[in-house]
């Protein structure tokens, strides 16, 4: 009878336990993704892991991605990812699995904490304490790239609305419930005004629904020059994919080191959790590797499964063991008391389970939902008015100047669309342009209705049939055309920037 009634009591006990996939990874990973789980059971966290191999040896093994498909099932079952970092074989043809599985399974927002905990880590910045919340599937980081001439490669820049929605409603969602008072938006937008001016108009519209939280705008070269110099001028950043990582990687760094940075991916019904340092296989198996940094993304995720108070009693724990200075030997500084390995560092941690630090401030936190507090995240566009005004058409040429490619295609071309101008990498060459102008072998030609004489008034519609009389034209007069781009109107507004110099 007691022992049925044991065998109940730890049947219950499973089923408390959330099913956590998790991968080992590559390289440190298997050192600092144990050291990290022994730390969360001796805590009492309720998690049921679930293995799964990624990386590397998948890579190698004939899975191009580097998962599979057993491992996207877990995944998708789990709903909650534990990774250890991974190792990308070098050579062609090898996509990073992190942003595979980040764009895959939908994991917008990608949040960086970057905390300073001077004095016990040497740094320039001990009051530095931001969070950076990074767009985490578009921008260049769709990954479409082409070679399109000898000389001229091509990586296609996505922003969409509703991705600059999410993004941006959860930066601001996310200040609001971790008691944080600013947004910054940091964007190029002066340069790229149709994408990252998307992504600040959205921001602009989205800021009004938060009016206790305080907003302000950087052009991200002088965002990062102040965040390099002045970092408590911070508090959460908001930025598109390219920007928010390099950020994030220039803020850890800041604190000391890249090994305390935690990140979580966040999604509307997937979360993911790692460090954000690489798999480091040059110290792979030493027992040197610091565990920190998957230890904190093992607290974010906690946090976010319902498990504050264990979340809490890790991270306590963890700071009252850097505060008496027994650290990995990557912290090894003057405050250290005792240098140990990875599974030294996590033994230290657990003896101080139940511990608050006395130096630094002890941590509190509440549980977040699974599911986004706020359930639309973003609206889908209405319908606009679209109208096909013209085409770009790029070129592969290398034995034209300017004009003579102008004078070649004014004297093939007779229909409704005529040229307007062509540019070289942006810069308007023709008409008036200048022999300073470096030009390669790339061009693109504009083609609009002859009337369009005036770059600011949108032409009259033009029909999808000039367009591919004009593309037989000429590519029966030899001509290499790559590739071609519509030009649109929506709803009486130019959806296409003009030529640098127009």
């Amino acid at each position: 009878m007691q022992a049925k009634q044991h065998l109940n009591s730890e049947a219950t006990e499973q089923c408390e336990k959330v099913a956590v996939t998790v991968a080992l990874g590559d390289g440190i990973g298997p050192e600092i993704t144990r050291a990290t789980l022994d730390i969360l059971a001796a805590a009492g966290a309720r998690i049921a892991p679930e293995y799964i191999d990624i990386g590397e040896k998948l890579y190698l093994s004939g899975h191009s991605s580097g998962i599979a498909p057993d491992a996207w099932e877990s995944l998708r079952r789990n709903k909650v990812f534990l990774k250890g970092p991974v190792t990308t074989p070098a050579g062609d043809g090898y996509k990073s699995l992190n942003v595979t599985i980040r764009k895959t399974l939908g994991l917008y927002a990608n949040v960086r904490p970057c905390v300073s905990y001077a004095p016990f880590v040497a740094t320039l910045h001990p009051k530095l304490d931001i969070v950076i919340v990074r767009e985490n599937e578009e921008d260049l980081y769709a990954g479409i790239e082409h070679r399109q001439s000898d000389e001229v490669f091509q990586c296609l820049k996505l922003i969409s609305r509703p991705g600059c929605e999410k993004i941006v409603r959860y930066a601001f969602d996310y200040a609001r419930s971790h008691g944080r008072k600013k947004v910054t938006c940091m964007v190029k937008d002066n340069i790229m005004k149709m994408t990252d001016g998307l992504f600040y108009k959205v921001f602009q519209e989205i800021a009004v629904e938060y009016p206790d939280i305080a907003t302000e705008r950087y052009i991200i070269d002088i965002g990062a020059a102040r965040l390099a110099t002045q970092p408590q001028r911070f508090d959460v950043i908001v930025t598109p994919n390219l920007y928010g990582d390099i950020l994030s990687d220039i803020a850890a760094e800041m604190t000391g080191s890249v090994g305390l940075a935690p990140s979580a991916n966040i999604g509307e019904q997937i979360a993911m959790f790692e460090a954000i340092h690489g798999s480091a296989p040059d110290i792979a198996g030493q027992g040197v590797a610091n565990p920190s940094g998957l230890l904190l993304a093992a607290v974010m995720m906690l946090v976010h499964i319902g498990q504050a108070e264990v979340a809490a009693r890790v991270h306590n724990a963890w700071l009252a063991t850097l505060e008496e200075g027994i650290h990995t030997a990557d912290l090894q500084g003057e405050q250290s008391q005792q240098v140990v390995s990875t599974a030294g560092f996590a033994e230290a941690v657990i003896a101080r389970l139940g511990r608050l630090p006395q130096r630094f401030t002890p941590v509190q936190y509440q549980s977040q939902p699974r599911q986004p507090a706020v359930k639309n995240l973003y609206k889908r566009a209405t319908p606009a008015h679209k109208v096909l005004l013209g085409v770009d058409i790029f070129l592969h040429e290398r034995n034209f100047t300017p004009e003579q490619l102008a004078s070649r295609l004014l004297a093939l071309t007779k229909g409704i669309l005529h040229l307007q101008m062509i540019t070289n990498r942006g810069v308007k060459v023709w008409p008036e342009g200048f022999p300073e102008t470096f030009c390669t072998d790339h061009w693109r030609c504009r083609f609009m209705p002859a009337q369009s004489t005036q770059f600011t008034q949108l032409p009259q519609e033009v029909k999808q049939q000039d367009i591919v009389q004009l593309l037989q034209t000429l590519t029966q007069a030899g001509l290499d055309v790559m590739k071609t781009e519509n030009l649109y109107s929506f709803n009486g507004e130019r959806g296409f920037a003009l030529g640098q110099g127009q």
